[in-house]
């Protein structure tokens, strides 16, 4: 490789870096004044989405995932709690932030975008179960593949489909999946599921499988001095 050629190679790599961190850049939110424990509400800065909060809001127990729906570990998660929502619906406040890894889940965020646009007719935990049920189905679709699978999926929640598609490309959305993502990174997530009770990141073997993740629910509650099921008996 000649003097100019190394010239013209070495420009493209500056470029290319360049871009690359203008554009993690552009996706930051500044969440240096947030609580990451706490349930957000809507603001401008998250786009002016809250947290999807499934179960009791103003629980003692809050549940925090920062997930990636194309994510194997993320729906191995999902079929281990899922047989749990409904028993503890009641009892403690889950919530899903999007964390998408789109280095080597390339459909990621595009899947957090319709969770969300499916939560501005309502749907949001329908789609949000759905994505993961069907995770082998569309995680490696082509682009024109993957959008019209999650356009069915909507159309399957009965949605408004121009609606669906108007909302999966907007700015709200787009905002609110960074605004996630930097609440996941100033916290400390670097890989995905990352679990949160109570602001406090909790190893993986706790929520593993279903009994490990009743287990570690049942203590959270009794720490916090809420009652189990189990303990009324």
């Amino acid at each position: 490789m000649d003097k100019r050629t190394w010239i013209i190679f070495a420009v493209a790599v500056v470029a290319i870096l360049t871009s690359l961190v203008l554009f993690s850049r552009q996706s930051s939110v500044n969440v240096d004044n947030v609580n990451n424990a706490d349930i957000q509400s809507a603001t401008e800065a998250s786009g002016n989405i809250a947290d999807h909060v499934y179960g009791k809001p103003d629980s003692k127990v809050t549940v925090i995932e920062y997930g990636d729906f194309q994510c194997p570990g993320c729906g191995t998660f999902h079929t281990n709690f899922a047989p749990l929502m409904e028993e503890y619906e009641d009892k403690i406040a889950f919530v899903f932030r999007n964390f998408p890894i789109t280095q080597i889940h390339p459909n990621a965020r595009v899947a957090a975008a319709s969770a969300e646009a499916a939560a501005k007719q309502d749907k949001y935990w329908e789609m949000w179960d759905l994505l993961y049920k069907e995770q082998d189905a569309w995680s490696n679709l082509s682009i024109d593949e993957r959008d019209r699978q999650f356009e069915t999926y909507a159309q399957e929640l009965k949605l408004d489909i121009n609606k669906f598609r108007e909302d999966v490309t907007s700015s709200g959305v787009s905002q609110k999946i960074n605004f996630d993502q930097s609440l996941g990174k100033d916290n400390g997530v670097t890989g995905t599921p990352s679990m949160f009770i109570n602001g406090e990141m909790i190893a993986t073997d706790k929520y593993n499988s279903t009994e490990a993740i009743r287990s570690t629910l049942d203590a959270a509650l009794k720490e916090a001095g809420v009652s189990t099921d189990k303990e009324d008996e």
